[in-house]
C-alpha cells in the first residue's frame, strides 16, 4: 500500500520562546491538563522504549499514573520482558502521542525501581480485581490457553478471599528520572516547533532549553 500522498497540515497552534517556562514539569502539567480537558483519550497513555544489553529495541504502551519534578512513574511486573531489559540496560524513553492535538512529547532517562512502600501506597488504591490480576499475571510468558488465566484467577480469588490482597513481590513502579524532554508542536508547511529541554545536573531541577530544527 503507498501512502506517500496521505498527508494534512498541521494548523491547530505553535510554540514560543517567550511561552516556555524554566521547569518542563510545568509545561507537561499544562499540556497533560490541556489533553484532559479536550477528552483526548488515555491521555496518561505513553510508549515505553527500552533495549536489552545488546542493544535490540522493544517498544509497547504503558500507562503513567504520577509524575513530579523527580520523574514519571509507572508500574509492572518485575518478570516482564521490559523490566527484565530494565535490569540490564537502564537507559529508556517515553513517547506521549497526542496526535489529534498534534503535539507529541518525548522524554529520555533513566529507569529506576520505586520503593516498596511507594508501590504499596499505589497498590493500595487500585480495584481489588486489578490487584487479583497482579497476582494472576506472569507478564511477558507463553501461557496454554485464556481458559488458563480464568483458572489461575479464580484460584487467587479463592486464596485472598479475606482480607486485603497483599502486595506481590515480583510487582510494583519505576520512575522515569529525565535527562532530556522535547515538546513537539505541529506547524504548517513541516516547519513544526521542537523545544529540548536538558537537566543541566542530576544533584537540581535546573534545565537549559534550545529549539531544534523540525
Amino acid at each position: 500500500m503507498d501512502l506517500s500522498d496521505y498527508r494534512r497540515e498541521y494548523l491547530k497552534g505553535g510554540l514560543h520562546e517567550d511561552e516556555m517556562p524554566a521547569d518542563p514539569f510545568e509545561q507537561f502539567a499544562f499540556w497533560f491538563k490541556q489533553a484532559t480537558d479536550a477528552d483526548y483519550p488515555e491521555p496518561n497513555a505513553m510508549s515505553l522504549a527500552t533495549a536489552d544489553a545488546n542493544g535490540r529495541p522493544s517498544l509497547r504502551t504503558v500507562l503513567l499514573k504520577y509524575f513530579d519534578t523527580n520523574g514519571f512513574v509507572f508500574f509492572t511486573n518485575y518478570t516482564s520482558r521490559k523490566a527484565k531489559e530494565i535490569e540490564q540496560n537502564a537507559q529508556v524513553s517515553l513517547l506521549f502521542p497526542w496526535v489529534t492535538l498534534e503535539r507529541q512529547v518525548i522524554v529520555v532517562g533513566r529507569a529506576e525501581k520505586i520503593s516498596t512502600a511507594e508501590s504499596l501506597k499505589y497498590f493500595s488504591s487500585r480495584p481489588r480485581s486489578s490487584q487479583l490480576g497482579a497476582w494472576v499475571s506472569a507478564q511477558s510468558q507463553a501461557i496454554p490457553t485464556r481458559k488458563f488465566l480464568e483458572m489461575k484467577l479464580a484460584e487467587i480469588g479463592r486464596k485472598f478471599k479475606e482480607g486485603k490482597v497483599p502486595l506481590p513481590d515480583f510487582w510494583g513502579g519505576y520512575r522515569v528520572v529525565p535527562e532530556e524532554i522535547e515538546f513537539w508542536q505541529g506547524g504548517a508547511a513541516r516547519l513544526h516547533d521542537r523545544f529540548q529541554y536538558t537537566r543541566e545536573s542530576t544533584e537540581t531541577n535546573d534545565w537549559s532549553i534550545q529549539r531544534l530544527s523540525p
